[in-house]
């Protein structure tokens, strides 16, 4: 298994989908190459769980935002949006 958690973890949210398709795929591979109770092939699953949980951390953390998170997202140069410090 060539591919890390590492690599994928660069990902970011917008290609978080593609770094699943392709962990499995490695997976995959891994397996029919190392066999399936090998340490490798563990690995790439322990990666593509990984990689499913955190897309599930961010779709919890999208609902969780309130009606002006949601809109400053949308529109950061509004002055509802700006922060001073003082």
């Amino acid at each position: 298994m060539t591919t890390t958690l590492n690599s994928f973890e660069t990902a970011g949210a917008t290609n978080l989908e593609e770094a699943i398709t392709k962990a499995i795929t490695e997976a995959r591979t891994t397996c029919d190459l190392d066999g399936s109770n090998s340490a490798g092939c563990a690995v790439a699953w322990d990666i593509v769980e990984e990689l499913q949980a955190e897309k599930a951390d961010q779709q919890q953390a999208k609902s969780n935002k309130t009606s002006l998170e949601n809109y400053c997202d949308r529109h950061p140069e509004s002055v509802e949006c700006l922060i001073y410090d003082l």
